[in-house]
């Protein structure tokens, strides 16, 4: 697994976010919550501008959310769909590079690296940011960031 193990501290900005959310066990709710935001990519992007695919997670209860970074505040919103102004804020962030099933593995890691290294954390969602699209992508080069809201 090709992870970087030291943490980059960085600013999220604030980011207008729709997405799908499951509650539940992560590797049943992540896919079901993906395939379910995809359905609404077509009449999501009609009306608005995506600029980034990520998911937001936190754990006791595990909630998971699969959706899009857009440019402003949604138009017409699709039924089905939720709306967050997410606030953004300091993270530690890590890189994965390679499929999404070494995701769960990744995270795992992270979690490990941030308990190492002391590094204090607030309670927020986390942070999976999709930098490359697996359409066009080798699976073997996806980048996926990984960050954890930090103090």
């Amino acid at each position: 697994m090709n992870l970087t193990e030291e943490p980059e501290i960085v600013t999220w900005p604030e980011t207008h976010y729709v997405f799908v959310e499951k509650v539940g066990p992560f590797m049943v709710t992540a896919p079901a919550a993906w395939q379910a935001a995809h359905t609404y990519l077509p009449a999501l992007t009609e009306h608005n501008r995506i600029t980034g695919y990520m998911s937001l997670y936190k754990m006791g209860p595990n909630t998971y959310r699969a959706g899009f970074a857009i440019g402003a505040p949604p138009e017409e919103l699709p039924p089905g769909l939720e709306y967050q102004k997410f606030a953004g804020g300091k993270y530690s962030r890590f890189t994965l590079t390679g499929p999404y099933s070494n995701l769960p593995q990744a995270s795992r890691r992270v979690f490990e690296v941030v308990s190492e290294k002391q590094i204090e954390l607030r309670a927020d969602f986390c942070i999976e940011n999709y930098l490359t699209d697996p359409r066009v992508t080798p699976e073997d080069q996806l980048l996926t960031e990984i960050l954890v809201p930090t103090v």
